[in-house]
């Protein structure tokens, strides 16, 4: 008699609430659902992952309550924003059903806020940090019966006190293994990829100029690295991760990427590392790796700012010629009191130095500011709004944005924005539906009326820049970039400008026809703009549904 495999149902919650009309790029792989799945692969378990974004309406969670019949365990994860909601439903739903099945929950908000998780009475634990190990000894400890208590990096409830155990260390590469990719059927994420209007796809990355501006493209996420050194103040990654970074030596990532370029013919590689280039010889190693390889893709990663100006040059060239055509860099603040603040050794105009290293490469720099952090004056967030604003002149690729902050549970600045009177959400569901916060505050009455302002007019001025307004480069678009070259945007005669802009657009759009509303300013940032206008309309128009 053939003994059945002991079966465990991996739910990956969706990016976005599609309900507002707008699909989440698919580009996005359930990578934490297969990296957790390779050892119990080999354990001999059946493994179920079903990735929520790739299904309409409620076709997800039924495949799900359809395929937890039977099962050993259910699991979820997510990060902050729309994930937590759904993989909260989803959770409901299991245990209304199968209020027996051991549920477990992992990721970078539950590992900062176990007590939300273990509060709703549906989860046996919450993993914390690095789960492939920990996961592995739950399922072996719930497959035998036997108590959770004694594993090292989870977070129990006992007797209504919420109790973690031991710290499990973060390991390295050598004892983790190559993602068991056999398991996704690709083509339902080729196929959206490479439908026609896929630009307008939230959180979908600007087609790479060998491909064409606008064109449809097919790309895959990967991860090589877990962690990041870094200390900033705002972020939980110190926490979760205890400022502890392993990677994946450049070898075996070029060898698994060379396996999947030829199973999958993918077109564009997105690293969802946190800090992928923190080591150079391994940035030279793999860069080299893929031009002696010909693996002709298109690459993008996050880079830190003192990385990028720390490389030697021809490491730098390496990085243009191997595909890279897009640096996500975390630029964080203008004025040099604020950068102390949060950590990061950058300072004066080390940021606008290496969008420009880039630029000069062909290489577009996605670069994010925040303003608005506990206690920052007014000063320093103008001071970063003008920055940015240089940025954007010195280096004509890059996308340079100035994103609200938002407090996030698990940093030094959570406890200072608390003692300033900041009142966060109380609920899962609070949290996973307080918007994008690079489009709106989330700590109202942080910033001053007179930043919002600016930011605003830096927003309308660096849209028609672009020609992201009116899909074109006009009168107009010329005059946007003279006044963000001399800085006069923020000039009476700036803002009266902005406004006749928007009578101009509507009555030009009624006279000479088209019904949709082209809104006077978008973010340009990584997460929506830069792939056209039209994914620009799109993302005004999922936040205007968040908001009212």
């Amino acid at each position: 008699m053939i003994k059945r495999k002991k079966k465990i149902v991996l739910y990956q919650p969706k990016q976005v609430d599609e309900s507002l009309g707008l699909p989440s790029s698919k580009d996005m792989l359930p990578l934490e659902m297969l990296s957790i799945s390779a050892f119990l692969l080999e354990d001999g378990y059946e493994i179920v992952i079903v990735d929520g974004s790739l299904y309409d309406g409620e076709a997800g969670h039924a495949r799900v309550l359809e395929a937890c019949e039977g099962a050993l365990l259910y699991a979820t994860t997510g990060i902050l924003g729309y994930m937590i909601v759904d993989g909260a439903i989803m959770t409901e739903k299991v245990k209304a059903r199968f209020p027996e099945l051991p549920a477990v929950i992992g990721g970078w908000f539950a590992s900062v806020r176990p007590d939300l998780q273990l509060a709703t009475g549906n989860y046996e634990c919450v993993v914390h940090g690095q789960g492939e190990h920990t996961f592995r000894d739950v399922v072996h400890a719930l497959d035998a019966g036997e108590p959770l208590d004694g594993i090292q990096g989870l977070s129990l409830l006992r007797d209504g006190e919420l109790i973690r155990t031991a710290n499990r260390a973060v390991v390295g590469w050598d004892k983790i293994l190559n993602l068991p990719w056999h398991m996704l059927d690709i083509e339902p994420y080729k196929r959206s990829q490479l439908r026609a209007d896929s630009a307008r796809d939230v959180l979908r990355m600007p087609t790479p100029e060998r491909i064409g501006a606008g064109k449809p493209y097919f790309g895959i996420t990967y991860f090589a690295s877990y962690g990041c050194p870094e200390p900033c103040t705002f972020c939980c990654s110190p926490i979760v991760t205890d400022r502890r970074w392993k990677c994946m030596p450049a070898g075996r990532m070029l060898d698994d990427l060379q396996d999947l370029k030829e199973r999958w013919d993918f077109d564009v590689v997105r690293f969802h590392d946190a800090n992928w280039g923190v080591m150079e010889k391994r940035t030279r190693e793999f860069t080299q790796g893929l031009v002696d390889r010909d693996l002709k893709i298109s690459w993008n990663a996050f880079m830190e700012t003192h990385s990028i100006l720390s490389y030697k040059q021809e490491t730098l060239d390496l990085m243009a010629e191997s595909g890279m055509y897009i640096a996500e860099i975390g630029a964080e603040a203008g004025s040099d009191d604020m950068m102390k603040k949060i950590g990061k050794p950058i300072h004066g105009d080390d940021n606008i130095a290496a969008a420009v290293e880039m630029d000069r490469r062909g290489i577009q720099g996605s670069i994010t500011y925040i303003i608005g952090y506990p206690g920052e004056s007014e000063a320093s967030m103008l001071a970063t709004i003008d920055q940015c604003r240089r940025l954007h002149n010195a280096a004509p690729h890059a996308r340079p944005t100035t994103w609200p902050y938002r407090p996030i549970p698990g940093t030094e600045m959570w406890d200072q924005a608390i003692e300033l009177g900041y009142e966060g959400p109380k609920t899962l569901r609070d949290w996973g539906s307080i918007g994008e916060y690079h489009l709106e505050e989330t700590w109202p009455g942080n910033i001053p009326p007179r930043v919002l302002e600016a930011r605003k007019m830096y927003q309308h001025y660096v849209t028609l820049s672009y020609g992201l307004a009116r899909g074109k480069l006009g009168w107009w678009e010329r005059r946007a970039q003279r006044r963000l070259r001399d800085g006069s945007f923020l000039k009476p005669t700036g803002s009266l400008e902005a406004r006749a802009f928007d009578v101009y657009n509507r009555v030009t759009r009624k006279v000479f026809g088209g019904t949709e509303t082209v809104r006077s300013f978008v973010d340009p940032g990584h997460k929506t703009g830069t792939a056209g206008n039209e994914r620009s309309r799109a993302s005004e128009a999922m936040t205007s549904a968040t908001k009212g």
